[in-house]
């Protein structure tokens, strides 16, 4: 029997104990994921195929975390061939050493893991992860982010009853190493897509002279009179999609982060890597079950780009009948300037709060002095040194194999070049790795001017942007007198319409290397794509170093160890273990008293 502890000793103990348990329930909480990305088998179209998944599944895992939030994930590369993932939208500050792109980190090596461990500071919204090499994600490796509130910061709508994931894309059957050998080989795309999934699945046959029997297709179950909150993510190659659902409303409340004006919409054109939510009200008499369609836009109205069509089935619990008759009608394909009157009236909501209390307005952006302006050019692919290539602003991005942030890490020469111009430059294209040279702290304006036939959708990591104008024909520095500087949506990936184009303002607050690309996987692959680099000359403490389980390539190969061991996380909570530790300590400091007592 242990000694009886006097009162003093028990009250400091308990007190100590409660101290400690709320130290650690206020701390930023951990969660910790063991992932395997490995070659499945499925049949998106109905024909059996190789695709990417994360955890066996396809699309992977929802990564559903809270603002500020600490993310540890262990990823398992059971590929044949190099791996990264990306976390779209997710500004890793002060961490771009967990960005995933091949500027930042070296590939995982097949049969390799890495751990990534980044913070999801001061942001709320939806976004997804993808694979970010070798037009991977043309064959999945994607899922969806979902970044919440804290409950002391109020969410401008009421609580769904439901809150659903909905990643579109187009799809080819081809494999993604089939693609880059037809991108490397010729000149003209990849041509129209095999179709278009919902969630990783095929067309619900809606006309048979369209849709093959034994398609799987997606069933979206709701209740009557409930509201659910969709997030919809554009996953795809290369395909800008109409997003809509028969018969009913959708109020846009929130893209890539930011809360914008609550808005009625029968559709929207999503474009390849945006991501939107929207709450939609289960409004109908349900005789029949409702169509959700992802139509393809600004593309040729040719058969084969009609069979494309994704078409997923919204359910009703008390329906009386399947989903029948034509799909409803898309936006009419000949009005150019349909979709860009809708991204204009997408904007930010400048009375709520974010992942602060403070209101998103709060931040005026609009007066704020520019000091830095690239006006960025992209033409059709070109032949390059003999190869097809895409360019921006005449060059074409080569990655080295020695990412960027290492090489400047331990000072490599050789390896880029801070000299990406800042307008197009009246010469030969030519393959090089220019980067922008950013000044920390600085506002940077940026218009993209498209020169091509399709639509490019341009995605700035680290940051979110303010797109504040866009218009068809060529920009002028007269065009600035059309910039909304007021309420222009805060995002990280905005569409630039062929034959126009997208101006965009960024705060470069955020230290590192970042990626600047077309979302668009053909183009990219191509080298439409460039880095900022954003260096603080001063020495910050708060930056993440270097990571201790950083992998080496390229002329920094020889500090490359063997991995000894795999490492495994527990999904337990953090603040059970924190509970659980603390508890542990307390009960040896009592037998510690208590033995001498």
């Amino acid at each position: 029997m242990l000694p009886r502890l006097d009162e003093n000793c028990c009250f400091l103990c308990l007190s100590l104990l409660v101290c400690l348990i709320t130290a650690g329930l206020a701390a930023d909480p951990y969660v910790f994921y063991d992932w395997t990305v490995s070659y499945i088998t499925a049949s998106p179209l109905g024909i059996k195929q190789q695709v990417i998944g994360v955890d066996g599944i396809f699309p992977g895992p929802i990564l559903n975390v809270t603002t500020n939030w600490n993310v540890v994930i262990n990823v398992k590369n059971n590929l044949d061939e190099p791996f990264l993932l990306t976390w779209n939208g997710i500004q890793q500050r002060k961490n771009s050493w967990q960005d995933g792109v091949s500027g930042t980190n070296c590939p995982i090596p097949a049969g390799w893991n890495w751990t990534y461990q980044f913070q999801v500071k001061d942001q709320i919204g939806s976004f997804f992860y993808f694979p970010s090499l070798g037009l991977q994600r043309a064959a999945g490796g994607y899922g969806g982010i979902v970044v919440n509130n804290r409950e002391v910061i109020a969410v401008p709508f009421g609580t769904p009853d439901g809150d659903i994931t909905l990643f579109i894309s187009d799809w080819y059957i081809k494999s993604h190493k089939a693609l880059r050998n037809e991108l490397e080989s010729k000149n003209g795309g990849l041509g129209p897509p095999d179709g278009v999934l919902f969630n990783g699945l095929g067309p619900y046959q809606f006309d048979k002279t369209l849709v093959r029997d034994g398609i799987p297709y997606q069933i979206i179950n709701v209740e009557p009179g409930k509201t659910y909150r969709l997030r919809v993510h554009n996953v795809g190659i290369s395909t800008s999609l109409n997003f809509r659902i028969q018969n009913h409303n959708m109020v846009l409340v929130e893209t890539e982060g930011s809360y914008t004006v609550q808005q009625n919409y029968s559709n929207m054109d999503i474009h390849v890597g945006q991501s939107y939510s929207f709450l939609v009200t289960m409004d109908q008499d349900a005789t029949t079950d409702y169509y959700i369609v992802a139509s393809p836009r600004f593309v040729n109205a040719t058969s084969a780009w009609t069979k494309a069509s994704g078409v997923a089935i919204l359910h009703y619990s008390n329906s009386r009948g399947p989903a029948s008759g034509p799909l409803p009608d898309p936006p009419h394909e000949y009005d150019t300037f349909f979709s860009m009157n809708q991204a204009r009236s997408i904007r930010w909501n400048v009375s709520a709060g974010a992942a602060r209390p403070n209101p998103q307005g709060s931040f005026r952006y609009g007066q704020i002095t520019v000091t830095d302006v690239y006006v960025i050019l992209n033409r059709p692919p070109e032949l390059v040194d003999g190869k097809w290539r895409n360019t921006l602003n005449g060059i074409s991005y080569i990655a080295p194999s020695t990412p960027l942030r290492l090489a400047q890490q331990f000072k490599v020469d050789g390896v880029f070049k801070l000299d990406f111009p800042n307008r197009f430059m009246n010469r030969p294209a030519k393959m090089d790795t220019s980067v922008i040279n950013g000044t920390f702290k600085g506002f940077m304006e940026i218009i993209f001017q498209n020169n091509d036939t399709s639509v490019q959708s341009y995605h700035l990591d680290g940051h979110a942007f303010f797109v504040v104008g866009m218009d068809y024909g060529v920009w002028t520095e007269n065009s600035r007198s059309t910039y909304n500087k007021w309420d222009g949506v805060a995002r990280s990936t905005t569409q630039v319409f062929p034959g126009a184009w997208t101006a965009i303002l960024v705060s470069l607050d955020n230290a590192g290397i970042w990626n600047l690309r077309t979302q668009n996987l053909d183009s990219w692959y191509l080298g439409q794509e460039s880095y900022i680099s954003v260096v603080n000359p001063e020495n910050d403490n708060d930056e993440v170093q270097l990571p201790d389980n950083v992998i080496y390539c390229g002329v920094l190969s020889p500090l490359q160890k063997d991995q000894a061991q795999r490492v495994h996380f527990s999904r337990a909570s953090s603040s059970d273990k924190i509970i659980e530790i603390v508890l542990i300590a307390i009960i040896v400091s009592l037998l510690g008293l208590s033995s001498t007592s």
